[in-house]
């Protein structure tokens, strides 16, 4: 029968999964080999909203500067948005051995020393200190909105 897994229009357009890798002595991380592909054009790292780093494909990043940078500038909440993810974002291109550069600052941000969980949402990827990501990770299960969303999506 074949591979097993789901099958999309492009191999890598979306990102699935956790996985647990190190952080070398050097602040790289190393990224997942069935995300590489997606990602050997390089990438962008920025601090996400809940301590921990979102890593976006250019094109993805993209698509994220025009929508916030759409926002009006005379908005509080826009601007605050705009900040924290354009005043520390980095764009990196993986090396031969697909490892990326995490900056000081945003390793401080996330709380990442030498493990992180990488975790696949979609479009994008995030990067979370272990103990901060299972903490998430038990808030997401037990979160009662949950259901709201999924009747909103009619399933």
């Amino acid at each position: 029968m074949g591979e097993s897994g789901l099958k999309w229009e492009k191999q890598g357009d979306v990102f699935l999964g956790e996985f647990v890798h190190t952080i070398d002595e050097k602040s790289r991380l190393t990224l997942p080999a069935k995300f590489r592909t997606r990602l050997a054009d390089g990438v962008v790292l920025t601090p996400g909203l809940d301590r921990c780093l979102q890593v976006y494909p250019l094109d993805e990043f993209r698509t994220l500067f025009d929508r916030v940078t759409s926002l009006p500038m005379t908005s509080r909440e826009a601007m605050t948005l705009r900040r924290l993810l354009f005043s520390n974002a980095h764009d990196v291109t993986p090396d031969k051995q697909n490892r990326v550069l995490i900056p000081q600052p945003l390793r401080e941000y996330a709380s990442l020393t030498n493990e992180a969980v990488v975790v696949g949402v979609g479009k994008f990827i995030e990067v979370w200190n272990p103990q901060e990501w299972q903490r998430a990770r038990q808030e997401i299960q037990s979160h009662a909105a949950q259901r709201d969303i999924w009747a909103g999506l009619g399933i």
